[in-house]
């Protein structure tokens, strides 16, 4: 191997990492809210708002740590709306969740179109404290020849990422909050019998699930240069295929990082089909010949097996939440 096809070897890889993390925010932040029992399919909607308010509050402030902030802020919020409709009302949990999409979107179009138009849409070049944090790296560990790129290139985006999974799996698995919080997503009459909270316990992890979904949102707006067109949002379907990887990764948010490499790298060959099979041409050659159409499609078609697979499965994964997206009738326990 020359160095020019290491070379392109190795931005794949570092590649694969940076598309696929704004999925590991939204597929962890959704088993947080169906381990407590309920069925968020406003994730798309949820990661519009977090990112298009943390983007305009951090470029305001001149600040990473703020917007990050603001947009687990705006995320929350949506997952308090989402929680008084399905929790306090008893609501829909899918009505309402495809509702928090459509809202959400609305709201980002509403915002960005509205900023754009007058002309006060922030440009992220113009803020250096945004651009020094988001092109931050690992010191002297990034310079380490071939896996300082891999491992130790990234901004701060990448690795709270993934502590935010790790420390999700430990609480769920290993914490007395955690415990009770699983045992509601399974039978909330035996957990409320047990006194525990049923209505507060829901209320924190959709609003905590809601809030990380929004760091994503934010995410994938720094990751496209904070740039805003009128017909085209950031999120652009990642909050839907994070919801799938909820089944792909078997509701563990260990197993969310492994599975969103995999959606990360059928998603990074859109961009680099052409240049593996230039570097690798007797093993890749095959590559350009694909229409480029059906890259761009690959992330959705094998978010499309992933839930046939799940639907016709005859055994059920023993981490799927038994209450997930049923409402929780108190009286009727």
């Amino acid at each position: 191997m020359n160095n020019e096809a290491l070379g392109i070897f190795i931005n794949f890889l570092f590649s694969i990492v940076v598309y696929s993390i704004p999925l590991l925010y939204g597929t962890v932040g959704e088993i947080i809210t169906e381990k407590s029992g309920s069925l968020n399919l406003g994730v798309e909607g949820t990661m519009a708002i977090g990112g298009v308010a943390g983007y305009i509050i951090g470029c305001s402030t001149n600040s990473v740590t703020v917007g990050i902030l603001a947009a687990m802020l705006f995320g929350a919020l949506c997952g308090l709306v989402f929680s008084f409709l399905t929790v306090t009302l008893q609501a829909n949990q899918n009505v309402t969740g495809l509702t928090m999409t459509t809202f959400g979107l609305g709201v980002y179009f509403f915002i960005g179109n509205g900023l754009a138009s007058s002309g006060k849409w922030p440009i992220m070049t113009e803020h250096s404290a945004i651009i020094n944090s988001w092109e931050a790296k690992i010191p002297f560990l990034s310079n380490i020849p071939i896996i300082g790129k891999i491992l130790f290139s990234y901004n701060i985006f990448v690795y709270l990422a993934v502590i935010i999974a790790i420390v999700a799996y430990l609480y769920m698995k290993y914490t007395k909050m955690g415990l009770k919080m699983r045992a509601i997503g399974e039978n909330p009459a035996a957990a409320d019998s047990l006194g525990v909270n049923v209505i507060a316990y829901k209320y924190i992890h959709i609003m905590l699930g809601s809030a990380i979904m929004g760091i994503g949102g934010l995410y994938m707006g720094l990751n496209l240069g904070g740039s805003f067109e009128g017909s085209t949002c950031w999120i652009n379907g990642y909050g839907w295929i994070a919801i799938a990887l909820v089944i792909f990764a078997g509701w563990n948010t260990a197993y969310a990082i492994l599975g969103t490499l995999v959606f990360g790298f059928f998603n990074t060959l859109q961009v680099y089909n052409t240049d593996l099979a230039y570097a690798f041409p007797n093993v890749l050659g095959w590559l350009s010949k694909i229409p480029p159409h059906l890259f761009k499609a690959l992330p959705f078609i094998i978010t499309a097996i992933v839930l046939v697979a799940a639907s016709i499965r005859k055994k059920k994964n023993p981490n799927e939440p038994s209450a997930c997206g049923i409402n929780y009738y108190r009286e009727d326990r």
